[in-house]
């Protein structure tokens, strides 16, 4: 049976288009079996508790095999895209930066603390998260 990795994705409430549209990408992926343990408008964490936001966001990130970031230039701006690759980091996780379809800047948040950091491409995307997790 195929393994299923298990992903949290670091991205800015702001930019909700681009996380769905990277776990949709994920997901239809042949052959390739994935889960996904962020926050998001969908299913967040109920609460106003910066302390208990972390600690929940935490236990996402530890039970993750890989954490991507998407690096638009927006993470720049996103104290928690910073706690949680920094925490990632922490936790020994590996971080796979991923730069949204057209964009030409990439943010150093992002990219100072990826592993790698690939292009808006779904084998590109794969191939990294097989290699890094």
């Amino acid at each position: 049976m195929a393994k299923t990795y298990t992903i949290f994705i670091s991205h800015s409430w702001a930019y909700i288009d681009d996380l769905n549209s990277l776990k949709r990408l994920l997901e239809n992926k042949g052959y390739f079996n994935v889960q996904f343990e962020e926050a998001t408008p969908d299913v967040p964490i109920n609460s106003d508790n910066a302390y208990y936001i972390r600690q929940r966001l935490k236990q996402k990130i530890s039970n993750s095999d890989v954490v991507l970031g998407i690096a638009g230039i927006y993470a720049s701006h996103s104290e928690w895209m910073v706690w949680e690759l920094d925490k990632a980091l922490g936790l020994g996780k590996p971080i796979i930066g991923v730069v949204p379809r057209g964009a030409e800047r990439v943010s150093t948040v992002i990219s100072s603390r990826a592993n790698e950091v690939v292009r808006w491409n779904t084998d590109s995307i794969v191939e990294a998260i097989r290699k890094w997790a």
